[in-house]
């Protein structure tokens, strides 16, 4: 007798973690910009016209941004050394937790990232909502460890 498929759930986005290696943690309600493109260079043969040869060239990690409710200052001091001219990379990890939000159950690594924008929030004395800010981060690589 066949054995069943052992099922397998797709992950849920809204338990994740940011660490920055020193800076002290922070809650963040928004992650975006993990990703990464790989240039292709094509190459046409001569005397070959049934198709051109595609080749991988170098890598482009996107910026990771993050949003949260002002809360501190570490990222906003971090972000005002770059202004300065004093930068200092950072690495970190972003790690996805079990629906229960216990268990990593994926992280990925990002090194030597410095914050390279930043947004203030949206003010309104009409609205009571949350002044949000966010930054985004350039780094120089993103691996995945889980």
């Amino acid at each position: 007798m066949p054995e069943t498929a052992v099922r397998v759930d797709p992950l849920l986005a809204f338990r994740f973690r940011v660490r920055l290696d020193d800076l002290t943690e922070a809650g963040f309600m928004d992650c975006t910009g993990l990703q990464m493109e790989t240039e292709v260079h094509e190459y046409v043969e001569g005397g070959l016209n049934t198709n051109v040869h595609r080749l991988p060239t170098r890598t482009k990690h996107g910026s990771i941004a993050l949003k949260r409710g002002i809360a501190g200052r570490d990222l906003w001091d971090w972000y005002d050394d770059v202004v300065s001219g004093f930068i200092r990379r950072r690495g970190g990890t972003i790690a996805v937790y079990d629906p229960a939000g216990q268990t990593v159950v994926t992280e990925w690594r990002f090194r030597r990232a410095f914050p390279c924008r930043w947004n203030g929030p949206d003010l309104s004395a009409t609205q009571s909502n949350v002044a949000v800010e966010s930054f985004e981060l350039c780094h120089e690589g993103l691996s995945r460890s889980r």
